[in-house]
């Protein structure tokens, strides 16, 4: 069983409401689900759509073709008619479409009639609608229900009531208006899957590191993390602030941090831009700071609802001067998860500022997983603090040291006194000019931290044949996609996944020689989500290993499996 599930509309239709209650079924159900929107960059308006895949195995991309269309306006028709399977329906109401379509794809259901009949309110149209999609796969409403008395317990009897009716009428409608439907939906026990998107789990992997200070300027894609964080402030202690610009954001969280909390900041490539004086305060200082970096198609503006991998260059240049940096790039939820966790304890370790870069695909995407496979990174806290800090005799913050690293204490906490300062400085934190200190504290906070943070970057992924002929290299949100391409293709070619979700520094080829696979490799194909290829000029600029086949998209849209694997068969004549 692998079916997808396709919802468009205008913006304001209720789109993300259908979407994101069928995924709760679906899951609650047991059944796995990989999901992702397309929407445009208006309140009202516009051609969007929410699209949901669901099978009975895991799986992690969407596909290209779909088995059931739910047109909320005329242009969902007409944009996506030709993606239908061949048993595929489209459930429309020809009066809010405007225009009538007959045929064995077609089911007209009056929407807006039935909400108004059974749900009271033109409002339930998305209740009908949902009640609409689960009658066509067969499935009771029991659990449908459920969610609708959860939702909506707040409101009171009456509109749980009017709610459940209005989605029993569209389960009668379409079963009494089309006899029979190919698809088999059997829920054999009731096991849930926990649901749960990019966006969520980098909100989650920041309360259960001990983040207690965000601040942000709201940005798509990574505003939704400032939401979730805000939604848990009062049960988790995180302070949640909205800055007036990107750069009061940044230097809070700077603030926050030197006062001895783990902080961290958020925005997109724009907003970047004026959070990088900010980044090379960080470098200077030497303060911890976590900063979320939402990858959307630019320059300037850009397309601000899409996705792209274009800022990975931005993110290692980033800043004035030289100074230490890491960079995860998660594939998956879970992945987000832990990295950012990761993310807290690194930038706390080392005293460096430490990136999540991940793209508007990933934060909107919903994926289903086992109840437990979120890990949770161990916690250290590296301050000096209450007693530790008062044992410091002889106190200095930027101490020279074996390892670069320098007692991190919190100010306050003790009768001694904690100085930084953005010039250079001497132990002691005061402001210097002479020239041997200035040695001594770049090969302090750069090159002895460096060799360190490298031995703790984890190897990358690989997936597939033992001694590949074909290879799919990529990073970030390309993770699913090629996973499931290299699984559908398996069977035919000799064919695997190298993908990076550390890449900056590089992993070392010492604990895994990933630059032999490479090298040993036919035909190594790097895939990207920008028009440059910017992994593979790092993986080159770092290893001198040179791609020879790419694959690159810059629409703004991410790959469906079956894009992808086209485009990997248009390179299979250089094997």
């Amino acid at each position: 069983m692998d079916y997808t599930i396709k919802i468009g509309g205008e913006a304001g239709q209720g789109i993300q409401t259908i979407g994101e209650t069928l995924v709760t079924v679906f899951a609650d159900s047991g059944f796995h689900i990989f999901s992702h929107q397309d929407y445009e960059s208006r309140v009202r308006g516009g051609h969007n759509f929410y699209q949901i895949r669901l099978a009975n195995k895991p799986i992690s991309a969407s596909r290209s073709k779909i088995d059931i269309l739910v047109a909320l306006d005329r242009e969902s028709i007409h944009s996506h008619e030709h993606e239908l399977t061949s048993h595929g329906t489209i459930l429309y109401d020809s009066s809010m479409c405007k225009f009538i379509r007959e045929g064995n794809n077609f089911l007209d259901i009056p929407f807006e009639d039935l909400a108004l009949e059974h749900g009271k309110d033109k409002i339930t149209v998305s209740t009908v609608a949902i009640g609409a999609v689960l009658g066509i796969l067969g499935m009771e409403l029991d659990l449908y229900n459920k969610v609708i008395s959860d939702t909506f317990q707040e409101r009171g009897a009456l509109v749980i009531e009017e709610n459940k009716n209005a989605a029993l009428a569209g389960y009668k409608y379409v079963k009494q208006h089309k006899k029979e439907f190919p698809f088999v939906m059997t829920v054999k026990e009731e096991k849930k899957l926990l649901q749960i998107g990019g966006i969520e789990s980098i909100a989650a992997g920041a309360l259960a590191s001990g983040c207690k200070f965000y601040s942000a300027y709201p940005m798509t894609p990574s505003t939704g993390i400032m939401n979730h964080l805000a939604a848990k402030a009062v049960e988790s202690g995180v302070v949640v602030e909205q800055a007036e610009d990107e750069i009061a954001a940044i230097n809070m969280a700077l603030g926050a941090s030197y006062a001895g909390v783990r902080a961290m900041t958020g925005t997109s490539g724009g907003g970047f831009a004026l959070m990088t004086e900010g980044l090379s305060l960080a470098g200077m200082t030497e303060t911890p700071i976590v900063i979320a970096m939402g990858q959307r198609p630019g320059p300037a503006t850009g397309l601000p609802t899409r996705t792209e991998q274009g800022d990975l260059e931005f993110l290692v240049s980033a800043g004035h001067g030289e100074f230490p940096r890491v960079i995860y790039a998660p594939g998956t939820p879970c992945q987000a998860y832990y990295l950012t966790s990761k993310a807290f304890d690194i930038a706390e370790k080392y005293q460096i500022p430490v990136f999540i870069l991940f793209d508007t695909y990933l934060a909107d995407s919903l994926w289903t997983f086992e109840p437990g496979e979120l890990k949770h990174h161990q916690y250290h806290d590296y301050r000096l603090r209450g007693d530790v800090f008062k044992n410091q005799q002889d106190y200095k913050r930027y101490l020279f040291t074996d390892s670069g690293i320098s007692p991190l204490a919190v100010p306050g906490d003790a009768s001694q006194v904690v100085v930084v300062d953005s010039d250079e400085h001497d132990e002691e934190g005061h402001l210097v000019e002479d020239g041997a200190t200035r040695v001594n504290m770049v090969e302090k906070r750069l090159f002895k931290k460096l060799s360190q943070i490298k031995s703790e970057v984890a190897s990358p992924e690989y997936y597939g044949a033992p001694e590949a002929q074909v290879l799919l290299i990529g990073w970030g949100s390309t993770y699913g996609v090629m996973k499931e391409a290299v699984d559908q293709l398996a069977p035919s070619m000799s064919i695997a996944m190298l993908h990076f979700c550390e890449i900056y520094p590089l992993p070392d080829s010492v604990r895994f020689d990933y630059l032999s696979i490479l090298r040993e490799s036919a035909l190594p194909i790097c895939i990207e989500l920008n028009a440059t290829g910017q992994f593979s000029r790092l993986v080159r600029a770092e290893t001198g290993f040179m791609f020879e086949a790419f694959i690159h998209r810059y629409d703004g849209r991410p790959f469906t499996i079956e894009e992808l694997i086209g485009e990997i068969h248009g390179h299979l004549g250089n094997v």
